[in-house]
């Protein structure tokens, strides 16, 4: 029942992230940086704290009484995390919805299951499963099983892209702020961006493993107030302002660059300019992201194993994304044939999301 639980926690969480860039598309008259740092003020700034807030009782004494160590680490995961954000949208600007979040996320998947496994097998600690495990225990072996053909599903996506790359180079399009432009579908500069963004996005489980020693204190308190209640579904609340205090910095210095650069500081003051509404889409795009992290602290409560709980967060959102991709006909023009091959990568990372998930219903 956890690992079903699990698993549906996992997918609302996949869904909000593989959903948040709609609402950006609405916005009008504002340069990528202006709407991204709008939204981020959500994101990383005003629904943290509130969420924590309505989860967590005292969960700023927690943070006051946690090491400096312990806070530092956390913050700098973040910030590199955070460079890793600001980068994925730019991917997604420049490789569309659905092959952008294919490369970036299926590197983030890779990268933020397999390298903490790998440090506790050298560095072991209670509670964390280590690569060793994973390859011995029948439930390890389904899980990496469902990682390898998340990959394999990941590659015949960017396949597709490549051949929409080919189909479409020479196209002019609408771009997501009503400007008639050649395609912002620009492959070389999007998939350099999306290995960059890969890499570093990583970095926010990395803090979450760093931060948990906050987590655990929320956990343990609310386990004293709730016997026999299992384990608390919001612990990773409390970590989560803190490692999105690092991607804020991160990406503010971004946005500035680009802001200043681009001249797009005067976006705020534009005349004939949706202000008002472009503020209430960023604020929607920005609260869906960060509902991304709420639904995935409690599908990992659930499933106990940070591994598998990664690879399932990044799984559903790279099919979420994809299904985006296709409603908005990001992949309008091209042949009957690369509609398949996009359309068999996502059959492919559904099956993925299921070898994991029958994975964790045997442990």
């Amino acid at each position: 029942m956890n690992a079903l639980l699990g698993v549906l926690f996992h997918f609302l969480g996949g869904f909000a992230s593989g959903s948040f860039y709609m609402p950006y598309k609405k916005v009008k008259g504002w340069q990528w940086e202006t709407f991204w740092l709008v939204g981020g003020v959500f994101s990383w700034i005003i629904v943290p704290p509130l969420a924590a807030y309505l989860t967590i009782p005292g969960f700023w004494d927690i943070i006051q009484n946690a090491s400096s160590s312990i806070i530092g680490l956390t913050f700098l995961f973040g910030a590199l995390w955070g460079i890793g954000g600001f980068m994925y949208g730019l991917g997604v600007r420049y490789l569309g919805v659905a092959l952008g979040s294919s490369i970036m996320l299926g590197l983030t998947m890779v990268i933020g299951s397999l390298v903490p496994s790998i440090f506790y097998e050298f560095s072991p600690q209670a509670g964390k499963d280590n690569i060793g495990l994973m390859f011995s225990e029948s439930w390890g072996q389904f899980v990496l099983l469902g990682l390898f053909v998340c990959v394999i599903g990941i590659i015949i996506s960017g396949k597709a892209g490549v051949m929409k790359d080919k189909e479409l180079q020479n196209e002019t399009t609408t771009d997501p702020h009503g400007v008639t432009v050649k395609t912002e579908y620009k492959f070389g500069l999007g998939l350099t961006v999306a290995i960059i963004s890969g890499v570093l996005s990583a970095c926010f489980n990395f803090g979450l493993e760093a931060g948990k020693p906050m987590a655990m204190v929320a956990n343990e308190a609310w386990k004293v107030a709730n016997p026999n209640q299992g384990e608390f579904l919001f612990q990773n609340n409390v970590t989560y302002i803190v490692v999105l205090w690092g991607g804020m910095a991160s990406n503010l210095i971004g946005c500035l660059y680009l802001a200043f650069k681009n001249k797009s500081y005067t976006d705020y003051t534009k005349k004939n300019v949706p202000v008002v509404k472009n503020i209430i889409f960023c604020a929607l795009a920005g609260t869906m992201w960060y509902l991304q992290f709420f639904f995935y602290g409690m599908g990992e409560s659930k499933m106990g194993n940070g591994a598998s709980s990664w690879i399932l967060h990044m799984a559903f959102i790279i099919l979420i994304a994809n299904l985006w991709g296709v409603i908005i006909k990001e992949w309008k023009g091209v042949s009957k044939k690369t509609i398949t091959t996009i359309s068999l990568g996502m059959f492919v990372l559904l099956i993925s999301i299921l070898i994991v998930g029958y994975g964790n219903s045997l442990r």
